[in-house]
């Protein structure tokens, strides 16, 4: 038998809650620390459809990359989306749990590079540093080969299984040094200019910060915020597997949140 408490250590020994920035929400987000759980859905977003799925396999707890709380709720009704989210966890007794910029640093980033293959890489910002390590978020290294900013781009749609990805820059530039932030990067521009990366790949890129990337000699890949964080759930249910097999684990159906057509 596994305690809610139990689980939850395991969990952040993988990704410590101090590693999480400080304007997230990451850890036991709903529920009871002494519930018995012995089976986990796993999946990115607690979407209504995540939930839904959730209550109808009858698990004991909802672990998520994004959390569903982020601002102070000030009542918990019906008719708003978060609080009909939470109301239904809570009716279920369903504990929900999540593991965002904490997992960002210690596990996404990392996973993200051993997909790409990068070779000597690094941590692309420091956000947490100590005696014994240097760790943050994203990560900077060689790409297998040199290749054609339009060959990289090919590249990111079959590692990450991508219908299509949005790439700011010359499709003919040579680029071999590249840095990764699965989830939303437009703010590692600079940094990645600082650590001369030749191209930025990541999710949320809009129309301006992409042009400014280019004028300052940085080609931009936007693989989706959920095309490259996706790897939260075979990455998390693997760590179970290994870990902690007595838990029954369920991933969630989801697909990307909207089409290009």
């Amino acid at each position: 038998m596994m305690r809610c408490r139990e689980l939850i250590e395991k969990l952040e020994t993988l990704s410590p809650v101090s590693y999480a920035e400080d304007w997230d929400n990451v850890g036991l987000l709903a529920g009871r620390w002494e519930k018995e759980v012995t089976k986990v859905m796993i999946a990115l977003d607690a979407s209504d459809s995540v939930i839904q799925q959730a209550v109808t396999n009858g698990v004991d707890m909802l672990l998520t990359h994004h959390p569903l709380l982020f601002s102070p709720l000030k009542r918990v009704v019906s008719d708003d989306f978060v609080g009909r989210r939470m109301m239904e966890l809570l009716r279920h007794d369903i504990c929900y749990y999540a593991m965002h910029t904490n997992f960002d640093v210690m596990g996404m980033a990392d996973a993200v590079a051993d997909e790409m293959n990068l070779k000597k890489r690094e941590v692309l910002e420091i956000t947490y540093e100590d005696d014994i390590s240097k760790e943050g978020i994203g990560r900077i290294g060689l790409l297998p080969q040199i290749m054609t900013l339009e060959e990289c781009a090919g590249y990111c749609k079959d590692v990450f299984n991508l219908e299509h990805v949005k790439v700011f820059g010359d499709l003919d530039m040579a680029v071999e040094r590249a840095a990764v932030v699965p989830g939303s990067g437009k703010d590692f521009v600079n940094i990645s200019k600082e650590k001369r990366a030749d191209v930025l790949i990541t999710g949320d890129i809009g129309h301006h910060p992409g042009m400014d990337a280019v004028a300052q000699g940085i080609a931009v890949i936007d693989a989706g915020h959920y095309g490259l964080e996706k790897i939260f759930v075979p990455y998390m249910k693997e760590f179970f597997f290994r870990e902690l097999p007595q838990i029954t684990v369920v991933s969630a159906k989801e697909e990307a949140p909207f089409r290009i057509l």
